[in-house]
């Protein structure tokens, strides 16, 4: 007896076993299903091709396909002549950066040479820039745009500019300040002699031109800022040398000027020929300017007196002296102590008799002592 299989039993006779679609089969039709669509679409993107080679076209179709392909190189040939030219160019305005930049440094040196000698002589010159900030053109060589090119060009322009200000700057400061010394000291009857035939000289054998050697305009500049920096210390070393400073510090005061004033011992009126700075005994007696020692002793009236020769035919007198400091033939300088203040000779008191003479003649001390502070505040 045979039993349902929901009870368990054994299955009918009647009901076929169902057996599954083998593999093979079913890969070969999904095969044959992704061909059919990639021909599908291959005939949709290329339907007037294969239209026109199914009409036997074969030989027109490869006709335009050569031509197209003809176009398409001739368009490239194009395009990389364009890019060959447009590296040219990148090239060349590198090659001109590199150069500029090379100018630059040079002139960087120079400007700070200048500057340097400017900073000994108290000209203080415009900022100047520092060469290492300009944009280093090897690294700009792999770049593609000419952003970059144009900026560093501009930088470059703008700190050649800022040297050639510092330079400028520096021949100003120094071409003024000579021109106020000058003016100062002529006006106290001092020549000033500038060195301006020796830097006029040149020379060098007759050679024919040569093209592109001509001398850089950068070092014509900086020639001339150094020559006006030149004739700036002349014109400062004639300061040095005239007797315009105060020739005594501390605490003083002015007690008499020069000229016509009353006599302290005989009441009338008497030619004084110099200026009078009470201070007290033993106060340090300075050099009024830089010269030589070429008295020292007693002289009628004066008392105890020291002079100083200096520059053109001018000496310094100074009498009353309670001591002497220097001695004949002694080179001094601006301010060198050569004396002690004192009421030796014709003197009511402790002080200093201050004279400036050329020829014999004495000449009123004030106008080289106010000329003198005026100097000293444009230096500063």
């Amino acid at each position: 007896m045979r039993y349902s299989a929901s009870f368990g039993g054994p299955a009918p006779a009647s009901v076929p076993v169902r057996q599954g679609i083998r593999p093979a089969l079913f890969y070969g039709m999904f095969a044959a299903l992704l061909c059919a669509n990639a021909l599908t679409a291959t005939a949709f993107l290329f339907s007037n091709d294969i239209a026109k080679l199914w009409n036997r076209q074969n030989d027109q179709v490869v006709a335009a396909y050569e031509d197209r392909i003809a176009q398409l190189r001739v368009e490239v040939d194009r395009l990389h002549s364009r890019s060959y030219a447009q590296a040219g160019d990148i090239n060349l305005q590198l090659q001109e950066l590199s150069q500029q930049q090379e100018v630059l440094i040079e002139q960087h040196q120079l400007v700070k040479v200048l500057v340097d000698k400017a900073g000994q002589l108290g000209i203080d010159s415009a900022a100047l820039p520092s060469a290492s900030g300009a944009p280093a053109i090897a690294p700009l060589a792999m770049s593609s745009g000419n952003a970059e090119i144009d900026a560093t060009a501009s930088a470059i322009t703008q700190m050649m500019g800022e040297t050639q200000f510092a330079m400028t700057s520096i021949a100003e400061t120094a071409t003024e300040r000579t021109r106020n010394i000058v003016t100062e000291l002529s006006g106290l009857g001092i020549r000033v002699t500038l060195p301006e035939d020796d830097l006029d000289g040149v020379g060098g054998p007759l050679l024919a031109a040569v093209d592109g050697a001509e001398a850089s305009p950068m070092i014509d500049d900086a020639n001339a800022v150094m020559a006006a920096l030149v004739r700036y210390k002349a014109a400062r070393d004639s300061i040095d040398t005239a007797p315009i400073h105060m020739p005594i510090s501390g605490n003083f005061r002015q007690s008499s000027g020069f000229g016509n004033r009353t006599d302290p011992f005989t009441g009338r009126r008497a030619f004084h020929s110099g200026m009078d700075f009470a201070a007290t005994t033993g106060t340090s007696v300075l050099s009024a300017g830089a010269g030589v020692v070429s008295f020292v002793g007693v002289k009628s009236g004066y008392g105890n007196v020291v002079e100083v020769t200096h520059a053109n035919g001018l000496i310094s007198r100074y009498g009353h002296l309670s001591g002497f400091l220097s001695e004949v033939g002694q080179r001094v300088n601006t301010g060198t102590p050569i004396a002690r203040v004192g009421s030796t000779g014709r003197s009511t008191g402790p002080h200093l008799h201050f004279e400036v003479r050329k020829d014999d003649v004495a000449i009123n001390p004030k106008n080289f002592l106010e000329a003198g502070k005026r100097l000293t505040g444009l230096l500063g």
